[in-house]
């Protein structure tokens, strides 16, 4: 049998969530021998992110239920962790990081996987107000939980109507909490989603007594001892023991851009993960790279995207010519209710709702959305759905051209031969 060890020395990865930890084994998996260390600013042994507005945040379980590796198996693939540092600086001319305990360590190649942070709106008073916090780290969440069950009256308000707000909405309701839901848009997924799915939304959250108000932006915020005041613009307000913010991200290309790489959106990267510089990856959600089904550059943020191009940057490294071309995905549970979606729906011009028959005729809560850009299918959300999404992935992987009249009738049983 072939030996793949590859004759190397080290690996430094910055960033230790789902793109940096698969690469570290990925690493390992496609021969790198040498030394792999991984930094993060987060003291906690790295975790699954998903689940932080869901199930870790309905349960009392603490964040060793919810962790990507046993910490076992990083000593057993000799991958050295440091966490609670930070990195402050990349020198890519000598190959070298400055950490913020002042010690510099050199690289043989580096990979960047610092993700992204929560974005915190500037609004007049915020900085004062009591238990605010944003939801992207298990700290964020334990932080909230202990916030609610202190809080007599539950009130939560939640600023931001993505799927973020959305599923922390749902939890809180499960909690008990008497939930606001603040969306400054229209509709609530206005930038992903077709007003139909937001409809939808609109109407599950309300049946599980969730408040969701558009076009709320929010002003300010004001305190007194016991609550907050959440006051938006047109002059309406609402009482608050807690706020969650959530209102999009900021992407890590701090150290990238003070590295003089290529930033656009995040670090520009080509189809193995490679930034402007050959010895330099960057993965997961702070990378900019081309994606072939949609010919144009976008940036991802998803734990689907953060493994693919982990184990593309790791077979790369190790001296392989893999091609990122993987399809995205994503998922969303709220309540009962399962969304997947496969593929960008972002240039349509025409939906498809098909709506499936049950025993008992049409369900409500079982339908698809397909998205089309004249006669290409783009992209698909599936609700309770399962089928609908697999059958939907398989043609965006082959392009095949879609009969929308054909998708459209549910008495077509949902299968791709059944659609051309």
């Amino acid at each position: 049998m072939e030996d793949k060890a590859i004759n190397t020395t080290r690996c430094i990865i910055i960033g230790a969530s789902h793109a940096g930890v698969n690469c570290a084994f990925a690493l390992r998996k496609a021969g790198w021998d040498g030394d792999i260390t991984l930094f993060d600013a987060d003291p906690t042994l790295p975790y699954h992110r998903p689940p932080l507005s869901k199930a870790y945040l309905t349960s009392d379980d603490g964040i060793e239920k919810n962790l990507l590796k046993s910490a076992d198996s990083y000593e057993k693939e000799n991958i050295t962790l440091n966490l609670g540092l930070t990195v402050s600086a990349i020198d890519k001319s000598n190959h070298t990081i400055t950490t913020s305990d002042g010690k510099v360590h050199s690289y043989n190649k580096l990979v960047i996987a610092t993700g992204a942070r929560p974005f915190i709106p500037p609004i007049a008073g915020l900085e004062q107000a009591h238990q605010l916090y944003p939801l992207r780290s298990a700290a964020d969440v334990n932080h909230i939980r202990s916030a609610l069950k202190q809080s007599p009256s539950k009130r939560v308000v939640i600023i931001g109507g993505g799927y973020i707000g959305l599923e922390t909405a749902a939890s809180m309701r499960k909690l008990g909490a008497s939930v606001t839901v603040l969306e400054r848009e229209q509709r609530i997924l206005a930038r992903v989603t077709a007003p139909v799915m937001s409809d939808f939304f609109s109407l599950l959250h309300a049946q599980h007594g969730v408040e969701i108000l558009t076009s709320k932006n929010v002003a300010r915020i004001t305190t007194s001892p016991d609550y907050n005041m959440v006051i938006c613009d047109d002059g309406s307000e609402y009482p608050a023991d807690i706020i969650v913010v959530g209102v999009g991200i900021r992407v890590n290309t701090e150290l990238a851009q003070a590295a003089q790489l290529d930033i656009n959106n995040g670090i520009v990267v080509d189809d193995q993960a490679r930034s402007s510089d050959p010895d330099i990856y960057a993965i997961g959600d702070c990378s900019y790279h081309f994606n072939p089904h949609y010919d144009r550059f976008i940036r991802l943020e998803s734990v689907q995207n953060a493994v693919d191009q982990a184990k593309v940057a790791a077979a790369s490294i190790c001296g392989e010519a893999p091609i990122y071309d993987s399809l995205p995905w994503f998922w969303s549970d709220q309540y009962e209710v399962k969304l997947q979606m496969v593929g960008l729906s972002t240039g349509y011009n025409n939906i498809v709702l098909r709506k499936e028959l049950s025993d008992d005729g049409l369900t409500e809560h079982k339908f698809s959305l397909w998205y089309f850009k004249d006669e290409t299918l783009l992209a698909v959300d599936a609700v309770n759905n399962a089928k609908a999404y697999v059958v939907a992935t398989k043609l965006l992987k082959s392009g095949t051209t879609v009969d929308q009249v054909k998708l459209a009738d549910n008495n077509q049983e949902l299968n791709p031969a059944n659609l051309v």
